[in-house]
């Protein structure tokens, strides 16, 4: 117990959306390896929804890491693979979050909590900051992640100057340089799950999980199958609700295109309805289609067969997809996935865009042009330069995890703000 005792207790906090909680699992892990305790705070109802996707092992990695949970404040749903409605959830978090949150930083801190030590620092969503007045009142230090691009978050950073100053592009200079100037401590270190990969040996943490849904892993063995660079990954993330014309755009698209395609399909991803495709639909794509409701979101974009990523532009997902050497082509829904986009297709190279007002002619000249066509093979070989800078940066792929650019800013970031004693 002693040992336990004396070491530093971060407590880490995501905004309740998959997106959120699954890079922070991640950094969780990280500061794990490290030699932190870790409380990691869930809603009581994605705490659910883990147990039953995944079973206690999701929730079970190690007598010091360990899952708290809070009330939402919405009221009580059934339905726990129904995604929550996002607008309604950020506003219940601002109104209701802090009570419960707080109570639960003192009930770590009692000395009553045998073998938990005192909590030494929070590291809070950064549209989850009611927790930072929580740990203020207890004088705890805190760090807030976001967990969407730089560029993105310099973009909410500039919004009301936007609004002040009349709509303008933004200048395309050094984002992370911008933010430091604004703030008088940035770190970046991402992506992280390609820290972990590299820096993380043991295995004590692997039965840990965040994603809210079963992985159907048939997929995978149905990928196996497939020739290298063959097959196109269409995922629309966890939050995103399509109209069932959106959808029949998509897959009449993609029916038409002739390219492999691997879809996942949640089940709660049309407007009030369930997603169900024409029978036409399946018998026309029944030797190149693949449709699954859930699958492992780190896995399937690093797959030898797949080629290609249909995706919203979350930013986990473009992480995803730039990481393992995917171009994208790109529909964004909302927050700062247009932003995403915007840097994807115009300043990366490895994106194109698909109008809002989506049509099979469009998905299917898309698809053909990402898989067969010369702008697809100048979004491949630039999708492959970002993947080896992005190695470089964590470590991963032979490099020195030591030297790597985000392993070092981790590295300060535990120095500088988690450990320090000022």
């Amino acid at each position: 117990m002693e040992a336990t005792t004396k070491k530093p207790h971060a407590v880490c906090f995501p905004m309740p959306f998959q997106g959120h909680v699954t890079p922070f699992l991640k950094l969780a892990e990280l500061l794990h390896h490290r030699g932190f305790h870790i409380t990691f705070v869930n809603s009581e109802f994605n705490h659910r929804r883990l147990l039953e996707s995944r079973g206690p092992a999701a929730l079970d990695g190690s007598p010091d890491f360990r899952f708290a949970s809070i009330p939402d404040g919405l009221p009580p749903s059934d339905d726990t693979d129904a995604t929550q409605e996002p607008f309604a959830l950020c506003a219940s978090s601002q109104q209701n979050f802090l009570g419960p949150f707080r109570e639960l930083l003192a009930k770590l801190n009692d000395s009553s909590s045998s073998g938990v030590p005192l909590v030494s620092c929070l590291i809070t969503d950064g549209v989850l900051t009611c927790t930072l007045t929580a740990a203020e009142e207890l004088g705890i230090p805190s760090v807030v992640f976001w967990t969407l691009a730089a560029c993105g978050f310099l973009g909410y950073k500039k919004y009301p100057q936007l609004i002040e100053n009349g709509l303008i592009p933004l200048k395309e200079g050094d984002v992370l340089d911008a933010l430091s100037a604004m703030f008088p401590s940035v770190y970046a270190i991402g992506p992280l799950q390609l820290q972990l990969n590299s820096s993380i040996l043991d295995g004590e943490l692997k039965s840990i999980g965040s994603n809210f849904w079963k992985e159907e892993t048939e997929c995978i063995k149905w990928l196996n199958t497939k020739p290298p660079k063959s097959a196109v990954y269409v995922n629309f993330g966890s939050i995103i609700i399509m109209s069932p014309q959106q959808m029949a755009e998509f897959a009449w698209g993609l029916a038409n295109s002739n390219q492999t395609f691997l879809w996942i399909i949640r089940y709660d991803l049309l407007v009030g309805e369930s997603a169900i495709l024409p029978p036409e639909f399946w018998e026309q794509t029944k030797e190149t289609g693949y449709i699954a409701s859930w699958c492992s979101q780190e896995q399937v974009p690093n797959h030898p067969s797949i080629g290609g990523f249909l995706t919203h532009n979350g930013w986990n997902s473009t992480l995803e997809s730039i990481s393992s050497g995917v171009p994208m082509i790109c529909w964004p829904f909302f927050a700062n996935q247009q932003i995403n986009c915007r840097y994807c297709c115009a300043e990366w190279g490895v994106g194109m865009e698909i109008d809002n007002n989506v049509k099979r002619d469009e998905v299917e000249k898309l698809v053909r042009e990402l898989m067969e066509g010369e702008k697809g093979l100048e979004m491949k070989k630039k999708a492959m330069e970002w993947k080896k800078m992005a190695a470089e940066a964590n470590g991963a792929n032979g490099a020195n995890a030591a030297n790597g650019s985000s392993s070092l800013n981790l590295d300060k970031l535990v120095k500088e703000v988690l450990l320090s004693k000022d």
